[in-house]
């Protein structure tokens, strides 16, 4: 790639995120709903990068670098507000039509604990922002001319004992993507006007013949069903590429980064996904990147990977659920809500992207959720249960089970101290 093409290239990324801010939001939702996901819920944080050590009484300082229309600035600093935690987030993007429905998102919730920065993520070092005790940085790195360079800039303004949430395109779940934006480049070229180009792109999808693979692929319609911003993204956009596990695991390995979990953990573990008893014995023996990597080509459906990272030389440790004064909490979903799903015969049914997965859990299972309020102890939890004579021994094996359960599908964590 020539210089000139890798600047036509940048300018037709700014082009685009200033006529199409992504993803499209209406700030007048606010007061309805809260946009929650992954990387970046302040649960997740406390839990998969401090290892739920981290005191919640501690300001934190997070940065969202490439913040878009603000889903993760807004979700992090809302849920910061609403527990009372001290802290602000930092809002960095490129693009000030973005960075405005971002702000108008703000103003509609009254949050006050957000700071305001335009420009680029690969400004960072030198710029005087920082440090960060967490970073997230969600569908950037993909479109950056080196990613690797994006990432050390990320890390050269991470706290020492920081971590970072990341999210980055991967390619099965994106089947059909490439071949579509290669076929566009020829009839809706990068010098032409993104409403010109958009145009284009529309026309072509109302004529896709039945062999196209994008057609047959479930896995995009956040993309196609998200209006101009979503379809010019994921078919016109200047530059992206995708990563498989193995990919991603060593690009953050070589910026001398550990990954603490990928989200969800039960997507990535290929027990999951195989019934057969002498399978399962064949992939228990791999390491955890190798097991990731064949869950991710049997499955074929994902389309992103979302990471929890920390530095090396700071290994976290994840607690042990069943210490006794351990506190679990559920991410999002009350205990209860998530207890009337469990089935008659023993098992929770979770979709990750169309693919079902069948999880069974104990049989105490429900119980157990229902008394899951954040407050309540892991040994408060076993009382209640010994009034209602449940013994000690079975209240301990189902905890443990279920804890494997919940947490692997990111849905029971261990909350922080105060």
């Amino acid at each position: 790639m020539t210089e000139a093409d890798a600047d036509a290239r940048d300018a037709g990324l700014a082009a685009q995120y200033e006529a199409y801010p992504y993803p499209r939001r209406d700030p007048g939702e606010e007061r309805r709903r809260l946009v929650v996901g992954s990387p970046s819920h302040v649960r997740e944080i406390d839990y998969w990068v401090y290892g739920a050590a981290r005191p919640r009484s501690r300001p934190l300082t997070a940065l969202i670098a490439g913040g878009g229309t603000g889903d993760g600035t807004i979700m992090l600093a809302q849920q910061l507000a609403a527990a009372g935690r001290p802290g602000r987030v930092t809002y960095l993007d490129r693009s000030a039509a973005a960075g405005a429905i971002a702000r108008a998102r703000s103003e509609a919730r009254g949050l006050a604990n957000i700071d305001w920065y335009r420009g680029s993520l690969l400004d960072l070092p030198g710029s005087g922002l920082g440090p960060f005790d967490y970073i997230d940085c969600c569908g950037v790195l993909h479109h950056l001319a080196d990613p690797e360079v994006g990432l050390a800039a990320l890390i050269s303004v991470l706290a020492p004992e920081g971590g970072l949430g990341v999210m980055v395109y991967a390619p099965y779940g994106r089947t059909g993507v490439g071949m579509l934006q290669e076929a566009l480049r020829l009839l809706a070229p990068l010098e032409e006007a993104p409403a010109e180009r958009l145009a284009v792109a529309k026309r072509v999808l109302r004529h896709l013949p039945e062999s196209a693979w994008l057609r047959r692929n479930p896995f995009v319609g956040d993309h196609l069903e998200g209006g101009d911003a979503g379809i010019y993204d994921l078919l016109l956009n200047p530059r992206e590429r995708s990563f498989t596990v193995p990919e991603f695991a060593a690009m953050l390995d070589r910026a001398g980064l550990r990954i603490t979990a990928l989200i969800e953990p039960m997507r990535y573990d290929p027990a999951t996904w195989l019934p057969d008893p002498r399978l399962r014995a064949l992939a228990e023996a791999l390491d955890g990147v190798a097991k990731a990597t064949f869950a991710e080509a049997l499955t074929g459906n994902m389309g992103t990977h979302i990471a929890y990272a920390v530095r090396k030389e700071h290994p976290v440790t994840l607690p042990d659920p069943m210490d006794p004064a351990a506190i679990p909490v559920m991410r999002e979903m009350p205990g209860a809500e998530l207890a009337k799903h469990i089935r008659p015969d023993g098992t929770i049914s979770f979709l990750f992207d169309g693919l079902r997965a069948v999880v069974p859990v104990p049989g105490l299972a429900a119980a157990i959720l229902t008394l899951i309020d954040g407050r309540r102890s892991v040994a408060q939890i076993g009382a209640v249960l010994a009034g209602r004579g449940i013994g000690e021994a079975a209240f301990r094996r189902a905890w443990r089970a279920s804890f494997a359960a919940f947490s692997g599908l990111n849905r029971v964590l261990l909350a922080a101290p105060e």
